[in-house]
């Protein structure tokens, strides 16, 4: 009968469920990686709370948990992903972020080699947005196949704007304008899962976006509702903001870009571009005679390039609902998606 102990191995190169015990491994763990990479004086107390310095203001606190599948993908990995994930959210409230929590959930046997890549790629986002990881907390399950880490990332910002962004703010004639093209993200999993490969490259859009947001701001954009194109896609979100401005939208498909790699992937696959997840994508709700203002102001950001007018606001109504409309003239309704058609690519 072969039996095993969960105690540090001489290699010292995977996670053991000792690692997650409290004690000599959890505190090598934390010494060994996390603090090297996320280094600043409020978590170097090691307490279980921290103390934070904030602006007079109103706080925007969010939270989200991430489980992609592959962890490495082409344009980031899932520290990346947290980090520009909550990171997102907050913007999408018009918040200036501070600080970050993060939370790591790893599975016994996995790679402490690709853990510290994870770690330093999630130091390397939160440096370029000047965010500092604060406080955290890291478990270690039994092993499956030593291969999963999730990771749970929550966010504090301060509030930028003299006015709140939220879809009770919509209103009609509101121009809906997309911050580029869409379904970036999820194909560039599905591919990488599946070994697609493609003529041109898929990349993930996973970036942050507090940067652009921040310029629509500054630059006396009024903006009336932000929302990112997470799971879902584009069409899920639009539909979530209908109903909850109570508001019928009408858009234009052929005003929407999808790259050719991605139109390509969707069609091998039977999906709809409009409803695949995006990670550096947004649509904002701007007064009409500001909508070229904006478009002016997203074209000056890389991933604004492909930004787009793809619609209007209409009527309030009772039962809101979404109108696409073809080049050919023709009309369908959105709705939310329906199923997990992409499992696993946040």
């Amino acid at each position: 009968m072969n039996t095993s102990c969960p105690v540090m191995k001489s290699d010292n190169q995977l996670i053991t469920l000792a690692h997650g015990s409290g004690g000599k491994q959890t505190h090598q763990l934390i010494q060994n990686i996390f603090l090297p990479a996320f280094s600043n004086d409020k978590l170097e107390m090691l307490h279980d709370g921290v103390l934070l310095d904030m602006p007079s203001s109103q706080i925007v606190f969010t939270t989200d948990s991430f489980v992609v599948q592959p962890l490495f993908f082409p344009g980031g990995d899932i520290g990346k992903l947290a980090v520009t994930g909550t990171l997102n959210d907050l913007a999408m409230c018009g918040a200036k972020p501070y600080y970050l929590s993060c939370g790591f959930i790893i599975e016994d046997g996995f790679s402490q080699n690709d853990l510290k890549m994870i770690v330093q790629s999630m130091q390397k986002e939160a440096h370029a947005n000047s965010v500092q990881i604060v406080t955290g907390d890291t478990k270690v399950i039994e092993r499956q196949n030593g291969t999963n880490l999730f990771i749970n990332t929550s966010g504090i910002g301060v509030c930028i704007g003299k006015d709140p962004i939220n879809p009770t703010r919509i209103q009609k004639g509101d121009s809906i304008i997309l911050s580029g093209d869409v379904g970036r993200h999820g194909m560039a999993i599905m591919a990488q899962r599946q070994g697609l490969e493609f003529s041109s490259p898929l990349l993930s859009d996973c970036c942050s976006l507090f940067p652009v947001v921040s310029s629509l701001i500054q630059k006396g954009i009024e903006i009336h509702c932000l929302r990112d194109l997470t799971r879902g896609g584009l069409a899920t979100a639009l539909v979530e903001l209908a109903e909850g401005s109570h508001m019928d939208f009408r858009i234009m498909e052929d005003a929407i870009s999808v790259s050719e790699g991605v139109n390509s992937a969707c069609e091998i696959l039977g999906l709809d571009p409009f409803y695949v997840a995006n990670e550096g994508r947004f649509v904002t709700f701007a007064p009409k005679h500001q909508e070229e203002e904006v478009l002016k102001i997203l074209r000056e950001f890389s991933e604004g390039q492909a930004s787009s007018i793809i619609g209007e606001v209409l009527e309030p109504s009772a039962s809101p609902t979404v109108v696409a409309k073809n080049a050919f003239g023709t009309q369908r309704y959105l709705y939310r998606l329906s199923g997990d058609q992409l499992p696993r690519i946040c």
